[in-house]
């Protein structure tokens, strides 16, 4: 007999008992008097057991219903055939029956797996009845409910909601990968019932389980590339425009896949027990929306650092008010006793101390225990004090207690918050230092606003004769307040090697080139735009490389040293920018102590004469203007390397020559 039937608006589709497949079997459509209708014209898959029916020549309409009548016959192995006979039926749908889908929400993305909720749908009576479909862009997979709770489905009722959990490993689950980054996504379809009382659930789910990758300054969260496109990002229910992430503490990378770079400001922190030791900074909804496959498919995900188990001192700045930081009793040597610890009022006490007595958190609100606030510009400071000092103990003669003084300062600006930590009168503390990586950008921008860079897939920028070059040099992954950019040199050669010749200068110790009659122009970093001093921006009007008294047509590349300072050491020479400099340069000094980097435009910016400019106008270069570039480039190659060729050999001529008249 048949074990299920799904009807549809124009036919049937009619599953039979998998016992069939032990036979030799056939089916035939019959009237009411048990003849063959010829007419129907109907389809049988005898792999998948399914019976696909019309609704026209093939059925009756009897008491408002779609009758079909069949006729099974099967072989058995011992050659004895079977003869059925039986009829199923449809009932019909009108066009005011038919009921719209229920498209299930955002992907909740976890680590183990990913889940979606429908709150308009709750499971009926016998769910097991539904009929679930995967879409994996290569075939449908189709089962029932009991077969896909076997294949990585599982199905939830917790009486409001109907939640489905799709395991990464489950049937037409597609994954897309690169190094350790994993995205997961699923098309589905759930359906039950009857056509006029038919329910369905329509889901693409998404899902990049992590893990984060964190260091001093920021959280990392990787996607690797895949066919869609980021159109928005939400942090705690906030929505952030793709625009203004950077000044919302957000770095965005699309040049391969999708990261996310949250400076720690952002984050929340916590303390899980006695597994973890020092503070955990998570995000607890990171919301992403993508552009995929003609849908808008969100997910919201849940990043988290890994616990820090060697960092003496784990701190952040809550945007919620408060400075929380841990100190680990070997943050000195000896052990500190953490019972003598004390706040600035100590009534303040710690807000948990771990049950081996080895580490103990704070959670210091800003406007309580003593903490004191000061303005700096546009920021808000404040500051705190946790010590353990001999002059704080009972009086004794001597002590064999080591000192603590631990100054914690929040600095807070634009919503922005970054934290800072400062041990004084420790010598017997051991240094510790969290050092991330330094990421240095080259970036070049169509206008002076400063708004939208150059896409990696824009170069080469078509530039002609002194039009303007709007340069920026950017710091990543740094949000300490203390430290500044400095520009060094910036110059332009022919190749992407930084030390290829010939090359022109365009920065020089920090100042214009002297010897440029159209000199570079520096551009101020407004307030509006977060973490202004890792950024400087300069105007360069354009130039050619010439040969002779021509200008030649070809491709430039830019690169910037730059010098990375703290604020807290004015007196370095490397750091001091004065226009102009004295005859001895930076490199020449030989300072020690500052970090310094070199950062190149991502692609070469096209140089054309002042002449085509007429004729070419913000036209995009055609394929025979790229031919004729690259000919007349060969060409003068070609000629160069004649005439040093021809030089080499006069000269070596001469040599022979002289040579000569010294042995006559």
């Amino acid at each position: 007999s048949a074990e299920s039937v799904t009807c549809h608006r124009d036919r049937m589709e009619v599953e039979f008992s998998g016992e069939l497949g032990n036979y030799s079997w056939h089916v035939c459509v019959v009237d009411v008097s048990g003849e063959e209708m010829v007419s129907c014209n109907y389809t049988v898959d005898y792999e998948r057991l399914l019976l696909s029916v019309l609704f026209v020549n093939c059925t009756s309409l009897e008491h408002d219903q779609h009758l079909l009548r069949l006729r099974l016959m099967a072989n058995d192995t011992m050659g004895e055939e079977k003869n059925v006979t039986y009829s199923t039926h449809c009932n019909t749908v009108h066009a005011d029956e038919i009921i719209t889908p229920f498209f299930a929400g955002v992907t909740n993305c976890t680590k183990d797996f990913m889940a979606v909720r429908s709150p308009a749908l709750q499971v009926p009576a016998t769910p097991m009845a539904w009929t679930l479909s995967i879409d994996d862009g290569t075939r449908i997979h189709q089962m029932s409910l009991g077969q896909a709770m076997q294949q990585g489905y599982n199905f939830i009722d917790d009486s409001h909601n109907l939640v489905l959990q799709v395991a990464f490993t489950a049937t037409g689950v597609v994954s897309y990968e690169h190094n350790d980054e994993a995205l997961y996504t699923v098309a589905l379809k759930l359906t039950y019932g009857p056509p006029e009382q038919r329910l369905t659930v329509e889901s693409r789910m998404l899902c990049a389980p992590g893990p984060a990758i964190c260091n001093a300054t920021h959280m990392t969260v990787a996607i690797p590339a895949f066919p869609g496109t980021l159109m928005t990002v939400g942090v705690e229910n906030k929505t952030i425009p793709m625009d203004r992430l950077q000044e919302n503490g957000i770095a965005l990378d699309t040049k391969s896949g999708v990261k996310l770079h949250i400076s720690r400001g952002v984050l929340q922190s916590r303390l899980r027990g006695e597994s973890c030791s020092g503070l955990q900074s998570y995000v607890s909804s990171l919301k992403l929306s993508f552009h995929f496959h003609g849908e808008t498919v969100a997910m919201v995900m849940h990043p988290e650092c890994p616990c820090d188990q060697h960092a003496p001192i784990a701190a952040v700045c809550t945007q919620d008010g408060y400075m929380d930081f841990e100190i680990l009793a070997d943050s000195t040597t000896p052990p500190i006793d953490l019972d003598a610890l004390r706040l600035r009022d100590p009534a303040c006490q710690p807000a948990f101390k771990s049950s081996l007595n080895d580490r103990v958190w704070f959670h210091v609100p800003l406007n309580g225990c003593g903490t004191r606030y000061w303005f700096d510009g546009e920021k808000i400071v404040y500051e705190n004090e946790v010590r353990a000092l001999w002059t704080d103990f009972p009086l004794h003669r001597i002590s064999r207690d080591s000192e603590l003084r631990l100054t914690v300062l929040c600095a807070f600006s634009n919503g922005d918050a970054s934290l800072s930590i400062r041990v004084d009168n420790l010598p017997p503390l051991a240094s510790s230092m969290n050092q991330g990586p330094l990421s240095l950008v080259l970036l070049s921008y169509p206008e002076g606003s400063y708004r939208h860079p150059y896409r990696e897939d824009q170069y080469p920028i078509v530039r002609y004769l002194r039009q303007p070059i709007f340069l920026e040099v950017q710091v990543l992954n740094r949000n300490d307040p203390n430290l500044h950019l400095v520009l060094d040199d910036c110059w332009a050669t022919a190749s992407q090697d930084p030390s290829s010749l010939p090359q022109w200068n365009i920065v020089v110790d920090g100042c214009e080139y002297k010897l440029d009659s159209y000199r570079t122009v520096f551009h101020p970093v407004g307030h509006g735009v977060s973490y202004a001093n890792y950024r400087q921006r300069l105007e360069v009007k354009t130039f050619a490389f010439v040969s002779g008294d021509k200008a030649l047509p070809g491709l430039v590349y830019f690169h910037c040293s730059v010098l990375i300072c703290d604020r807290f050491q004015p007196d370095s020479p490397l750091c001091m920018t004065r226009c102009p400099r004295p005859s001895r340069s930076k490199r020449e000094s030989g300072v020690p102590g500052v970090n310094s980097a070199v950062a190149s435009l991502w692609g070469p910016v096209l140089l054309v004469p002042e002449r085509w400019s007429a004729t070419q106008g913000s036209t995009p270069l055609s394929k025979e203007v790229w031919a004729g570039i690259t000919m007349t480039a060969a060409a003068i190659l070609s000629l160069v390397a004649t005439m040093l060729l021809f030089l080499a050999l006069l000269k070596c001529l001469k040599r022979r020559a002289s040579m000569v008249n010294m042995v006559c």
